[in-house]
C-alpha cells in the first residue's frame, strides 16, 4: 500500500511486513501496529508533537480510554503537561475523510469529559487547531499548535 505525502515534515518510519500487510513501530506504544490509512497520520501527528514541539513521548498517549455516558470511547491522542493533566486532544483521519462537522462533535464530546484547553483535529492534510475558553463557553481557532 503506497501512502500519500502529508503536510508534515517528511519523518522516517520503523517499518516491516507480516501476513500481507506494513506494520510501522509506534513509539508511544512501543509496538509494531498496522499501518493503516489513519495510523499513517497518526504517526506523523506523534513524531510533529515530539520533533517541532518538544513533547516528550511519556507525555504521549495514544488510543486513550475514556468513559463517557456508560460507552468506552478512544481518543487517537493525548498529550498531558508537566504535572500529567491533558492538555491536548488530537483526533486523527484518513486523507480521505474531510474534517466536517461530524469529527469536530467527536472530539468535543471527547473534551465533555476530558476538558482540556487545546484541541487539535487532522487529516493529514489540513489541520484544525482551536483553544477551548472554558469560563466564556467558546472555542477559538488557532492558525497553529501553541502551547500554554
Amino acid at each position: 500500500m503506497i501512502f500519500p505525502k502529508l503536510n508534515f515534515q517528511e519523518y522516517e518510519f520503523r517499518t516491516q511486513s507480516s501476513e500481507h500487510k506494513t506494520l510501522v513501530f509506534d513509539i508511544v506504544r512501543k509496538k509494531f501496529v498496522t499501518l493503516t490509512p489513519e495510523e499513517w497520520v497518526r504517526q506523523h501527528v506523534i513524531r510533529f508533537l515530539m520533533e517541532e514541539h518538544h513533547i516528550s513521548v511519556n507525555k504521549i498517549s495514544v488510543e486513550y480510554f475514556l468513559k463517557w455516558n456508560e460507552m468506552q470511547h478512544r481518543c487517537d491522542i493525548v498529550v498531558f503537561d508537566a504535572d500529567f493533566c491533558p492538555l491536548l486532544i488530537v483526533e486523527c483521519k484518513s486523507v480521505k475523510i474531510p474534517l466536517s462537522q461530524k469529527v469536530f462533535d467527536q472530539i468535543a464530546r471527547y473534551n465533555m469529559k476530558l476538558k482540556v484547553p487545546l484541541l487539535m483535529v487532522t487529516n493529514g492534510l489540513q489541520h484544525i487547531y482551536a483553544e477551548i475558553d472554558f469560563v466564556e463557553g467558546k472555542s477559538n481557532f488557532l492558525q497553529k499548535l501553541t502551547f500554554i
